[in-house]
């Protein structure tokens, strides 16, 4: 009970202090307005380019929110060593670094539906497999934010994780199946695409909008799954190699 108490207690304090602040609601609001509304303009606001683009538009507006709010908010807490101080805690660390990350991937679900609100007034959304949807936000946004971990704790200035971040960030965009399908990619890209977690999450976004999706549902879940657990192993083991001894 004392452990759960100490994750509630991190996560509002993380909330307070870092992600309710106005630069923040500005990235994570203001971004994907404006990111939505040039895509839907560009399109022409056609009810199928609005539908073809809201997939890729969503997991861009998950990818950008978590990576940056856990590079800021981690690296911050690593130069003024209260980071150091909180690995003292008495809770285990898995739990530790999950009220860390709690806030980022609410914000990051919440960004989703950002979108979602927008393209509502233009287009109808009756056909979409919410049952689908809603489970592969969460875990774009589980994976994003544990990507976003990782390299938090590898870097030590916030210019460095930010860089490193677009290092992973920018070829998403045009490897993952956002905005055109992996299979027009060059055959030589293709392997790299699969080996990213937004290409599942995407694939599972664009089956559930405009039921286009190229692999069977279930493989997309349980690679997402993977790829999560996955990125907060390498987290905490670079953790323990870094901070605890």
């Amino acid at each position: 009970m004392r452990a759960w108490i100490a994750f509630w207690n991190i996560l509002i304090k993380d909330m307070r202090a870092y992600y309710l602040k106005p630069p923040n609601i500005s990235w994570g609001l203001i971004f994907p307005l404006a990111w939505t509304g040039m895509f839907f303009i560009r399109s022409g606001l056609g009810l199928d380019s609005v539908a073809a683009l809201l997939p890729g538009v969503m997991a861009v507006s998950v990818l950008f929110g978590t990576t940056s709010l856990l590079s800021v908010t981690v690296t911050f807490e690593k130069r003024g060593r209260s980071f150091e101080r909180l690995l003292l805690a008495p809770i285990p660390l898995e739990l530790l670094m999950l009220a860390k990350t709690a806030g980022a991937i609410l914000f990051g679900v919440a960004n989703a539906f950002v979108p979602v609100i927008m393209a509502a007034f233009l287009t109808d959304l009756s056909g979409v497999d919410w049952l689908a949807l809603i489970p592969a936000v969460v875990l774009i946004a589980i994976s994003s934010t544990f990507l976003g971990l990782l390299i938090a704790v590898s870097v030590s200035e916030v210019f460095e994780a930010q860089t490193f971040s677009n290092f992973f960030r920018f070829p998403m965009l045009f490897l993952c199946g956002l905005f055109f399908p992996v299979e027009q990619l060059p055959a030589w890209l293709r392997p790299l695409s699969h080996a990213l977690p937004l290409t599942y999450g995407a694939d599972v976004l664009h089956a559930s909008i405009r039921h286009a999706g190229t692999m069977p549902l279930a493989l997309d879940f349980g690679l997402l799954a993977v790829f999560c657990a996955a990125l907060f192993a390498l987290s905490l083991r670079n953790i323990r190699c870094r901070w605890i001894v």
